[in-house]
């Protein structure tokens, strides 16, 4: 069982690149962030002629989440129940077995801003909502585009990065939270290149340079971790004309 996860940055851009990869790598779960589209605008046909069940929740040029898959969808749910937001940043749904969650965590814009703040508030109740669905669903794993570098290895200049949102203490100290509810960051689990990295600045060559960050990534239950094969970064799509500007992450499962 494949599962992956990409921050598309536009679906309606990016809907030839998504319909490509499929094709060429059948995963049986792809989770999709910042689709920028309300649900009506959706392209459930096109990707039902993939081979692709669909779930979505989006809203008109922001956020949008959705998980498309080869398999029964059940279960499904949207948001962070008791936390009022108007964003679309979660959805889960159960496959194969597999309680799936898919997340576009705030990204918090700076330090000063309202909206590390926001990020902050939204992370805590993020939490407390994984420790209710990890006690719901022992096989479990939640993928997406966490705006988090969980260490230095994962960006490339950490210096340069210093005092910058994506590596704050208090960001870093959510995924590691993460980690305390009984969560495994997957890619870790095998031996990786350095500078890995899922995101590159559309800016100062970011790509070519490979100035990048590992911010999108595939955390697992303890109930999955053998079951982990291998995990890779595609970083085949970043190549592409007008790409998104996050590539797929990829995780092998035995299931």
């Amino acid at each position: 069982m494949l599962i992956a996860t990409w921050n598309v940055n536009s679906l309606n851009v990016r809907l030839p690149h998504v319909l490509d990869w499929l094709n060429e790598h059948a995963v049986d779960v792809l989770c999709l962030q910042e689709t920028k589209q309300e649900n009506s605008k959706f392209p459930f046909q096109a990707l039902a002629d993939a081979g692709y069940h669909a779930i979505h929740a989006g809203q008109k040029t922001y956020n949008g989440v959705a998980i498309l898959s080869k398999h029964p969808i059940q279960e499904v749910s949207t948001a962070i129940p008791g936390f009022a937001d108007e964003q679309k940043r979660v959805i889960a749904a159960t496959i194969n077995g597999v309680r799936i969650i898919c997340a576009y965590i705030p990204n918090g814009q700076s330090l000063e801003s309202d909206k590390y703040q926001y990020k902050l508030g939204w992370l805590k109740a993020f939490t407390e909502y994984l420790r209710s669905e990890l006690a719901l669903h022992p096989k479990l794993a939640l993928l997406g585009d966490y705006n988090i570098a969980p260490e230095d290895r994962d960006v490339h200049d950490p210096k340069a990065w210093e005092g910058q949102v994506l590596v704050s203490a208090p960001e870093r100290q959510a995924f590691n939270d993460f980690l305390g509810l009984g969560l495994t960051d997957s890619f870790r689990l095998f031996e990786q290149a350095e500078a890995s990295f899922s995101w590159w600045d559309y800016r100062m060559a970011g790509f070519r340079r490979n100035l990048g960050m590992r911010i999108d990534h595939i955390l697992v239950s303890n109930e999955l971790v053998a079951n982990c094969k291998a995990s890779w970064i595609d970083k085949a799509p970043r190549k592409l004309e007008r790409p998104s500007d996050h590539t797929p992450v990829v995780l092998e499962l035995e299931i």
